[in-house]
């Protein structure tokens, strides 16, 4: 791994132990006794996830820790396939690129927010969500158009939905100052992934979390290669080569509570991987000719402030340090030097304010002020260097009752970018306005009719601006449009703990769409603002759970969607109203847990229609459905002191071979055993 590897070790150990015993000291030069205990106003939490989903203005998914417990799910990228709407472009095995797109609006619409401050990579706009694990989540969420909470960095509002992920929080049993969990994966295609977390109790103020994790594959697994599109066509069984992957996450987290009602966190994040990037599979050519290999190294920190001057006024600040390094060989390459050898490195430095006023009641209101300075180096010739200053200014109001949730505001984006070889692309400013409305209309049922409507402005990426060959400076920022429409119902009764349906329509619509075109001639492409796409569609989700007898349940949920996603960027191309690629007309998923005292059976799958590799939707670029079926056993044991966790799960149980992305065959049937061990 990366020679930086033990610096960031030993910064994250400083921050782990020394901190808070620095912190310690300092609350008590302030005069603060930390040994006695202070009256804070009362809390109450009235709602539950699943009511969250229920009563959102906006539709809103949620996986909690127990959900993701009962799918079969290493990466964050395997969750999120279980949400409706989403649409996850995948290259295959662990370490493959693994995108997501809500709503056909593509992957740069997509934010991921981590513990409330957003992941970026203003490169290629993209996060990769392979290289998430779930042993240190406690929620996953997924907000179309934006959250209902307006107390947020003005970030949260500048995407087409917000994809969040929170990670445990520091949670003590009484008399018990030290958590820990250690938890070990074993797997198919030599899958060993060992991870640690610790939670620890250093004062009534202040707590600590340390999470870390190690993971390597060699991921070569066997697919079947068809020559062909018909069927008896001959066909071979091949192994994928360059798989390998080797990953390394470290995490330290200092929590604390601060007098005038203010509390905060500090975290500092470490990732790095190595792997190679297998090519497309194409008839008769070697898979062994493939040797690109790439190392990536995300280093960020973080914090967050947040206080209550009274009943009427809070403020929260967020600041942010981001380092992005990416090693990217090829030693095949047919250029001039026969091999590419690129390193590029990012960086970002991030501040946001907000303050939440409550002006009655019911009534709120809220401002929020976001800077950002991103800036992206390279060993390329005449390479650009670019840096983007970028100011967000939101203003938001929100009205919630009983009978109403309504939200309304509007997002102000200032965008300088310089460049140091050549010319500079234009300022950019947008006003993107947004609102939303929820409305119960019969007191006695929880029933729920929903709608919203929001504009987002979209900057080009890094690459799509500066990419040796491709960029074009001149580009404008992508306009999207979205429009909602659902109602949502909810029951319980004694036998059914929950039973609950959410149904959304909804309509899309970007105009400037970034696309790649041939510019003299098939080998030489561009960027343009050449694309309008017209998207419409409609998601419906269910969740249950039914109680059997007394100690026998089951908790069962899926999701359906449909989504006409089609070109209308010019009435005389050959692809006018053509589906556009990667986007299935239908999809869906289902789950079901039978929690029993003795064993837990758990099943999940996904299923997916056919497919466009291209604009034109020829047979010839037609990209069959399918369907991946999952299953696991687990069994829980708890003692005094400690609790075992064993689960076996087999994966693709039924051994079908498809491809999410052509020529990037996933694999067929896994098998993966996990334990863990908490004390």
């Amino acid at each position: 791994m990366h020679k930086n590897f033990f610096f960031y070790l030993i910064e994250i150990l400083f921050l782990f132990f020394f901190i808070p015993v620095r912190a310690e000291i300092l609350f008590q030069d302030m005069g603060m006794d930390t040994a006695k205990t202070y009256s804070i106003p009362e809390i109450v939490v009235v709602e539950k996830f699943q009511n969250s989903e229920i009563r959102s203005a906006m539709p809103l998914q949620i996986l909690s820790a127990k959900k993701l417990e009962n799918l079969n799910v290493l990466q964050l990228s395997d969750a999120i396939k279980y949400f409706a709407g989403v649409n996850v472009k995948d290259y295959g095995g662990i370490g493959g690129l693994k995108t997501v797109s809500v709503r056909s609006l593509g992957a740069e619409h997509t934010a991921v927010s981590y513990d409330g401050i957003m992941l970026t990579d203003y490169q290629t706009g993209q996060i990769d969500l392979g290289r998430f694990s779930l042993d240190n989540v406690d929620m996953v969420s997924l907000n179309n158009g934006q959250s209902d909470n307006i107390f947020l960095p003005a970030r949260s509002f500048a995407s087409s939905s917000v994809l969040n992920i929170r990670t445990l929080p520091p949670r003590f049993e009484e008399e018990k100052s030290i958590h820990g969990k250690i938890t070990c994966k074993v797997g198919s295609f030599g899958l060993i992934n060992p991870s640690l977390f610790i939670r620890q109790q250093m004062s009534r103020k202040i707590s600590a979390v340390f999470s870390g994790e190690w993971l390597t594959a060699e991921g070569e697994y066997p697919y079947l290669l068809i020559y062909g599109t018909q069927t008896g066509d001959s066909s071979s069984i091949e192994t994928r080569k360059n798989t390998d992957v080797e990953t390394l996450r470290l995490e330290g987290t200092i929590f604390a509570n601060f007098f005038h009602r203010g509390s905060g966190y500090l975290k500092t994040y470490f990732y790095e991987s190595e792997r190679g990037l297998p090519g497309a599979v194409i008839y008769y050519m070697n898979e062994n000719t493939n040797h690109q290999r790439s190392k990536d190294q995300t280093f960020f920190t973080q914090a967050h402030y947040e206080s209550s001057f009274s009943s009427l006024l809070s403020f929260q600040a967020n600041t942010k340090y981001q380092n992005g390094y990416l090693h990217y060989v090829d030693p095949n390459y047919n250029n001039s030097g026969g091999k590419i050898d690129n390193t590029y490195s990012q960086q970002e430095f991030y501040f946001s304010a907000s303050f939440l006023y409550k002006a009655f009641e019911n009534l709120s209101f809220s401002a929020s002020t976001d800077y950002s300075l991103n800036t992206l180096n390279a060993n390329l010739p005449e390479f650009a260097f670019p840096k983007r200053n970028t100011v967000l200014m939101v203003l938001n109001a929100k009205y919630v009752s009983n009978q109403f949730l309504a939200t309304a505001g509007g997002l102000q984006t200032f965008v300088n970018e310089k460049v140091k070889f050549g010319s500079s692309p234009n300022d950019k400013k947008h006003f993107s306005p947004f609102f939303s409305l929820s409305v119960k209309p019969f007191e006695q049922y929880d029933f729920r009719i929903r709608s919203f409507y929001k504009n987002v402005f979209r900057m080009p990426t890094f690459n799509d601006l500066y990419y040796s060959y491709v960029g074009n400076r001149n580009l404008e920022p992508e306009n999207a449009q979205q429009f909602n429409a659902g109602i949502t119902w909810s029951f319980s009764s004694e036998s059914i703990s929950l039973l609950s349906v959410t149904l959304d329509a909804f309509h899309n619509a970007i105009r400037d769409k970034i696309v790649a075109f041939p510019n003299k001639d098939i080998f030489n492409w561009t960027m343009k603002n050449c694309g309008k796409v017209s998207i419409n569609g409609l998601d419906v989700a269910m969740e249950s759970g039914i109680s059997i007898t007394r100690n026998i349940g089951l908790v069962f949920g899926g999701s359906y969607t449909y989504q006409q996603a089609l070109n209308v960027t010019d009435p005389n191309a050959e692809d006018y109203l053509h589906q556009i690629p990667y986007t299935p007309r239908i999809s869906g998923s289902g789950k079901a847990a039978l929690e029993m005292p003795w064993v837990n059976l758990s099943y999940s799958f996904i299923w997916l229609g056919h497919r466009y590799t291209l604009f034109q939707n020829y047979a010839s670029n037609r990209l069959p459905g399918y369907a991946d079926h999952n299953l696991s056993l687990s069994r829980s044991f708890k003692k005094s002191s400690y609790s075992c966790f064993f689960k076996l799960e087999i994966n693709n149980f039924l051994d079908k071979n498809y491809e999410i992305v052509r020529g990037f065959p996933m694999p067929g049937r896994s098998f993966r055993s996990i334990v863990a061990i908490e004390f």
